[in-house]
């Protein structure tokens, strides 16, 4: 199981204090975080990737090649990567550059983007979101693990012996998640590949994201790629924590009511009771996480949003000095309750091995 935080890079007024960051303030305090994350024991710092404003991360592969240059252990990743609008080529070269700078401790997520004005400045429709996601992503697989590529579909220009360089790590391609809050489509790539797939617990109730991943982990076994329990599954999470429960409370309320996604809708209390979101003691963040394995089975990755809304830095890095000690604790009880049969979060190097004794079993067979 591998734990770690997600940052969609949005600059937004802190309304304790009536400030807004700087653009560059906020790409270096994305950085910050990565490194904290790494310093109190997390395994995955992920970026998002955004083209309009209020947001920074429009070149994710160039921040997490710095921050790979200012780490050493944390795998690196995105939250997502927009395989709707990117073309599939250029994120074959981009990553496999970032996983030989990163030696192989990175992976990506991809997903299709719901902010509409945006395709049309990268040439797309967003009607096209579906069918550009599949055939995006068809064309990228082939890149990764074929040298000479021949391709003719519906959204780009047809490509003639053309190979993607440079080549993948070890010629191993980078693991893939396929992200979504509610979209089956996404889910059904994931699981037709054999791919993982992250669900973005946040803003909706279990219910419905324990629906999303059932349905990826039939379709995982359908593909035959193994048991709906052997699926590679993630989830999104997010928390407000202070030592005294009341004390985060009053100080995340206002933080809450002014966020540009959630704000001005549902009270926190409503929202906490039926959302993933918890404002309180770091007991209440450990029990209600621990939880989550009760509604979509053993899973491996969970990754934590606690950078939103205008939190200032230092906030945000007391944050992760409060998961860091919570931290010992929830892997403790996650592995506990992990039948063997359960597969641990793909890395590079295990992907490696994996290959190599299938190839070797196959010669000497």
């Amino acid at each position: 199981m591998e734990y770690g935080i997600f940052t969609v890079g949005d600059v937004t007024t802190d309304p304790t204090t009536g400030r807004t960051l700087t653009e560059h303030e906020r790409i270096k305090n994305t950085v910050a975080m990565a490194i904290k994350a790494e310093e109190v024991g997390l395994d995955v710092f992920a970026t998002g990737e955004h083209h309009n404003p209020p947001f920074v991360p429009s070149a994710p592969t160039t921040t997490l090649a710095y921050i790979a240059a200012k780490t050493e252990r944390i795998k690196l990743s995105t939250s997502t990567t927009l395989i709707t609008t990117t073309d599939p080529v250029r994120i074959a070269e981009d990553y496999a550059t970032l996983q030989h700078l990163a030696d192989g401790r990175m992976d990506l997520m991809l997903g299709r983007g719901n902010t509409g004005p945006v395709y049309p400045w990268f040439g797309k429709d967003i009607r096209d979101g579906i069918g550009l996601a599949i055939e995006n992503y068809a064309l990228l697989h082939r890149l990764w693990r074929e040298e000479n590529v021949d391709w003719e579909g519906k959204f780009r220009t047809p490509l003639q012996g053309f190979t993607s360089t440079p080549r993948p790590l070890d010629g191993e391609p980078p693991f893939v998640w396929h992200g979504s809050i509610r979209s089956p489509e996404i889910a059904e790539q994931a699981a037709y590949y054999g791919d993982g797939f992250f669900s973005n617990h946040i803003f909706w109730p279990a219910e419905h994201t324990q629906r999303m991943v059932e349905f990826y982990r039939r379709r995982f076994e359908h593909y035959g790629h193994g048991t709906p329990e052997q699926a590679i599954v993630g989830l999104g999470g997010q928390f407000f924590m202070r030592k005294n429960s009341q004390d985060a409370v009053n100080e995340f309320r206002p933080y809450f009511d002014n966020a540009p996604v959630y704000g001005h809708g549902p009270s926190m209390e409503d929202f906490t009771e039926q959302t993933p979101l918890t404002v309180g003691s770091p007991q209440q963040v450990l029990e209600r996480t621990l939880a989550f394995a009760d509604y979509f089975g053993d899973y491996q990755r969970q990754l934590f949003l606690v950078d939103h809304a205008g939190l200032p830095l230092k906030t945000v890095l007391e944050q992760l000095d409060l998961l860091g000690e919570i931290l010992p604790t929830m892997r403790a009880e996650f592995d506990a309750r992990r039948p063997a049969n359960v597969p641990d979060a793909p890395t590079h190097a295990a992907r490696v091995a994996a290959r190599d004794a299938a190839l070797n079993e196959g010669v000497s067979a």
